[in-house]
């Protein structure tokens, strides 16, 4: 299996991975300091902007672009909320940030909190994820103690607010303007836009919502620097390192960290481990959660190699497409939540198909 840099996941498996001890003898919340204390909020939002990372939980929207929205005259502090919601089928990455690292979300959440001006952030997590939010509070009430949240993080006059809130588990959720209907009290249905959440999001305010990952890399972008942690990728206005699931028929299922641009072909026959049979070939992978239009083995492009040979596609000539927005959405699908679905010859397409 190939070996890629670990820079979200550079704390997972370390014993005791989610407690305050272990992240922070690990440079947990280090980065904030410098934040807070040596950076201006424009030059962290800058440095995110030069990252390049595009939303990682489906939209695939520029970060660093979405923050520059918030209105600049605005009478009411922006919120920030977290997408944690998770439900798209066949998606699980989120949840091992929340599980493994939750004190870099929330390190992630305080760095963004102070660019944008917010005061208070939610983080909306889907009820059934009981270890996700379990893990999360309490990580919030660890950086309380140290007082990293509260009315003076890090010794800035900033106070900051990180609150867990439960969404019931609606598929809806996942989209943002519903989201925030939840979050309110409201039933879970889409708002018309515009006012876009930047503009008039949650409670009428301002409001931020990236997705838990996206925020999760914002240390490491202020760490590294924008340009640096983009160059990590493998393309153009879409930078860094993301995490990819892979699950169904192959042989070694789970969450990997590899640097935008990983093509298909490298997430199921690397990283995946292979076909889970071998004498069922592959007969169509959803590319992004069950809401992604799927992909047959001629949309594949899969490079054959001594190690790949053509099987199944029987001397047919195709070329590797790497994961990434712009390069999915031309393909006529989405990357999605990049957790793919891999199914092989003995699967129904009718019977898989979403209804």
């Amino acid at each position: 299996m190939a070996e890629y840099p670990r820079v979200l996941t550079n704390r997972y498996g370390l014993p005791q991975s989610w407690t305050f001890a272990t992240a922070s003898k690990h440079g947990a919340y280090e980065i904030a300091q410098k934040a807070f204390r040596d950076m201006e909020p424009a030059a962290i939002a800058a440095e995110v902007k030069d990252a390049n990372i595009r939303g990682r939980g489906g939209a695939g929207f520029p970060a660093g672009v979405k923050w520059g929205f918030l209105p600049k005259d605005s009478k009411l502090a922006p919120y920030l909320v977290i997408n944690a919601d998770e439900g798209e089928p066949g998606t699980f990455k989120d949840r091992t940030i929340m599980e493994q690292d939750p004190h870099r979300l929330i390190e992630g959440c305080l760095i963004t909190m102070r660019a944008i001006g917010a005061n208070v952030c939610y983080i909306y997590v889907r009820c059934e994820l009981v270890t996700s939010i379990a893990r999360l509070e309490a990580a919030i009430e660890d950086a309380k103690a140290q007082g990293f949240i509260g009315a003076t993080p890090f010794g800035v006059n900033h106070p900051m607010a990180i609150y867990v809130h439960m969404g019931a588990g609606a598929y809806i959720c996942g989209e943002e303007t519903s989201l925030l209907n939840s979050l309110e009290g409201r039933r879970g249905e889409p708002r018309l836009k515009p006012p876009f959440p930047a503009v008039k999001g949650a409670f009428g305010a301002p409001t931020i919502v990236n997705n838990v990952e996206t925020i999760a890399s914002v240390p490491d972008i202020i760490r590294m620097g924008g340009k640096a942690w983009s160059d990590l990728g493998k393309l153009p206005r879409d930078g860094g390192t993301r995490l990819y699931g892979v699950s169904g028929h192959v042989k070694r299922p789970g969450v990997f960290e590899a640097p935008v641009g990983l093509t298909l072909r490298e997430l199921i026959y690397d990283l995946g481990g292979g076909m889970l049979h071998n004498d069922r070939p592959l007969k169509a992978v959803i590319p992004g959660g069950s809401s992604t239009p799927v992909l047959r083995p001629d949309e594949l492009v899969h490079a054959p190699d001594e190690k790949h040979p053509l099987h199944p596609w029987h001397g047919k000539s195709h070329i590797d497409v790497p994961m990434g927005v712009d390069t999915f959405r031309a393909l006529g699908t989405m990357l999605g939540t990049c957790c793919a679905i891999v199914m092989d010859s003995s699967v129904s397409m009718v019977d898989a198909a979403p209804t």
